[in-house]
């Protein structure tokens, strides 16, 4: 995580991606990136590649009824064949992947 400051927020950690695309170019980039988070804020600087979980609470009591993780491997799986989806809405992953599965 990278400390910045924001006039809205202050002083907030935020996890970019351009270190890994900068180390990495010959395999990551905006086009084949996401980064999963509970905390909004993590994608300050790449919104395009976050998309937002729920989060985990209560582990000993909703093991059996949490299928965020479930639910978001399927969208990856579906939009894994895509080129680029940086111009995705992750936002909206689950409508994605209900429109996807109804086909």
């Amino acid at each position: 995580a990278l400390p910045i400051y924001t006039p809205r927020r202050g002083l907030i950690e935020v996890k970019p991606l351009g270190v890994i695309w900068g180390k990495f170019p010959e395999f990551y980039s905006k086009k084949n990136t996401i980064m999963f988070d509970d905390i909004g804020r993590n994608f300050l600087m790449n919104p395009q590649n976050g998309l937002k979980i729920r989060p985990f609470m209560k582990a000993h009591l909703n093991r059996d009824k949490d299928k965020e993780l479930l639910k978001l491997s399927q969208y990856l799986k579906e939009i894994a064949q895509l080129e680029d989806f940086s111009e995705l809405n992750h936002k909206h992953w689950e409508r994605y992947l209900a429109k996807k599965q109804g086909q």
